[in-house]
């Protein structure tokens, strides 16, 4: 395993998507949020510093390059490795190599791809060396890192997110390879469908490149004219309008949430599909089917939020392709149960209402009175003890003064139907 490597040395055999990496922060295409004029690293590199950093981001949207190249800016020792490459044995060893670098005033830059696969153990032996400077940590993920990265490795990291590329960005790359790459602008190449190839790359331009390679490899020598049925010979499949971050990734989306909603099981395994064969990832599906589980379903069945936390537990430990039946079975039990959206209501109608100035102000009743003087003001004066009182139900005011409204609207489906005649029999004033 060789820890230290040099930015992509050249040669023939180099893949497009390596030959055609950019070699300045200024031909980067895209990220201008972190890496432009007014990105938010661009003020650091002036100052000659790099704060320890965690990239989150699709596939194909220039980490690694971006990671290196604000290594040159900063001219720190640049030192790349992933979780599959590097246990706690070989950390150290680089933690080691960062210090003697410090000792000849050279900066280290540590760059980690896939830092979400990186066990406790791993990340933890990062924490010490992160926070006293000897080396910078650049770390990349596709995977939220609030959910992946330990807290304390997270606190001492800034998290940028990048976006996936636009297609004219994606364009603008493919069209560069093909007029700059010193294999390819001798030879004359025309993509008659370039929307195509740009769609089914889904944002990502090593997805991009790498299929645009492979075509022209496989077309002989000569000009090149690239066809629908080029593409489709070569990523062997059918075209699929399916683009990861783009409209029709939103609109796929929008058509699975709502056939859940319209309680058919049939349309909405049907979208999990397309969205599984497109390469969407299982672990964004489930988190929209827990969402799914409360706003739509909420107290009506009260299993439906645990059986979608569920599936996004068992969907995490076991990947696909099984997590397909893991995640058809949550989904056919979500579209099948009985729905009821009151708890979005009831917090959403709360809010307005906050917004819009409505009094926030504790009763002195429900104030807690832990001292003396708290006391003699009043606080929790007249409090009335529900256990004190038969059936632990005691009819009182917890609002505001001069504020009491009904939020939470029992639909009267499932089991919100127990829970609104229990209201009616509590507070019959309010819920006739």
């Amino acid at each position: 395993m060789e820890l230290f490597e040099e930015q992509n040395s050249e040669n023939k055999f180099s893949p497009l998507a390596e030959r055609v990496r950019p070699k300045s922060l200024n031909d980067l295409v895209g990220q201008e949020h972190i890496i432009g004029e007014d990105g938010a690293l661009t003020a650091f590199l002036k100052e000659d510093y790099l704060p320890s950093t965690i990239l989150w981001g699709p596939p194909g949207t220039g980490k690694t390059s971006i990671a290196f190249l604000l290594a040159n800016e900063v001219n720190a020792e640049f030192i790349k490795t992933s979780a599959i490459e590097s246990g706690v044995k070989e950390i150290r060893k680089i933690i080691e190599k960062s210090k003697y670098n410090l000792k000849n005033d050279k900066k280290t830059v540590l760059f980690i791809d896939e830092i979400h696969r990186f066990n406790k153990s791993q990340q933890d032996s990062l924490l010490h060396s992160v926070e006293d400077g000897s080396i910078i940590l650049i770390g990349a993920t596709t995977e939220n890192p609030s959910f992946e990265v330990n807290s304390a490795l997270l606190s001492r990291c800034r998290v940028y997110k990048l976006n996936a590329l636009s297609k004219e960005q994606l364009k603008s790359i493919i069209l560069n390879a093909l007029e700059k790459d010193e294999q390819l602008k001798s030879i004359n190449i025309s993509i008659k469908e370039l929307d195509i190839l740009i769609d089914l790359s889904g944002g990502d331009a090593r997805t991009a490149l790498n299929i645009l390679e492979s075509i022209i490899k496989s077309k002989g020598k000569g000009d090149i004219l690239i066809t629908k049925s080029d593409i489709e010979r070569i990523v062997m499949k059918k075209i699929t309008k399916y683009d990861k971050k783009g409209e029709n990734h939103y609109d796929t989306i929008s058509a699975f949430i709502k056939s859940m909603r319209g309680s058919d099981p049939n349309a909405s395994v049907f979208w999990l599909g397309k969205m599984l064969d497109a390469g969407e990832e299982p672990k964004f599906i489930a988190r929209r089917m827990i969402i799914f589980a409360s706003e739509d379903i909420g107290n009506a069945d009260i299993n439906a939020l645990n059986l979608a936390n569920n599936v996004f537990d068992a969907v995490t430990k076991i990947g696909m392709p099984e997590a397909r039946i893991i995640l058809a079975q949550g989904v056919l039990y979500l579209a099948s149960t009985v729905k009821s959206n009151a708890s979005y209501e009831a917090i959403d109608e709360v809010l307005q209402d906050i917004k819009k100035g409505i009094d926030t102000t504790v009763p002195l009743h429900l104030r807690n009175a832990p001292t003396a003087l708290m006391k003699e003001e009043g606080y929790s004066l007249n409090y009335k003890y529900p256990h004190s009182f038969e059936n632990n139900f005691v009819e009182e005011n917890y609002f505001p003064e001069k504020v009491d409204k009904i939020y939470y609207r029992p639909k009267g489906f499932g089991s919100e139907s127990k829970i609104l005649n229990r209201l009616k029999d509590l507070w019959s004033k309010k819920y006739k």
